[in-house]
């Protein structure tokens, strides 16, 4: 496997790993690993080091969404100028290009689902190319970013034993 992909599927796995800890891992010079990474930085393949946080475990309330958004695809830009116009909103934390029987699919977060209808009505739904929208809450999540987020716990297999 190439120096690249073994970095990536290493800092995929922990992002908190230091360019000391992955050059002593593969056996390499501290340099040699800088130097990658911050070429896959200037190359925008690393885009950013993120914490996958179970918040369920946090005081934290807030809304979670997934947009469906059929739209009409601007002349010679496709559909990235309208993609471009969606995710420059604070609340959008994803969008994604899809095939099927919609176009985009889009992330939301609000602290409530009023926010999340506000976004859609008044930001969303109004633009020139978005023809309609379908929104889907995220109830619980079981796994996120390929982490099992909660652990299921193990059947108590004891015998049971009654007088």
């Amino acid at each position: 496997m190439e120096l690249r992909e073994t970095l990536l599927g290493m800092l995929e796995r922990d992002s908190r790993l230091l360019p000391e800890d992955l050059a002593e891992r593969l056996g390499l010079q501290i340099e040699e690993v800088a130097s990658e990474l911050g070429a896959m930085v200037d190359e925008q393949v690393i885009c950013g080091y993120h914490t996958l946080i179970n918040w369920d475990k946090t005081k934290r309330e807030f809304v979670t969404a997934l947009i469906e958004v059929k739209v009409s695809p601007q002349h010679g830009m496709g559909f990235d100028k309208i993609a471009r116009r969606i995710y420059l909103f604070d609340e959008v934390k994803a969008v994604y290009l899809m095939s099927g029987g919609f176009d985009l699919t889009v992330i939301v977060e609000g602290d409530n689902i009023k926010d999340i209808a506000y976004f859609i009505s008044d930001k969303l739904a109004p633009m020139e190319s978005v023809l309609s929208t379908a929104t889907h809450f995220v109830l619980k999540k079981y796994k996120d970013h390929g982490i099992v987020i909660e652990r299921q716990k193990k059947p108590d297999e004891r015998m049971i034993v009654s007088p």
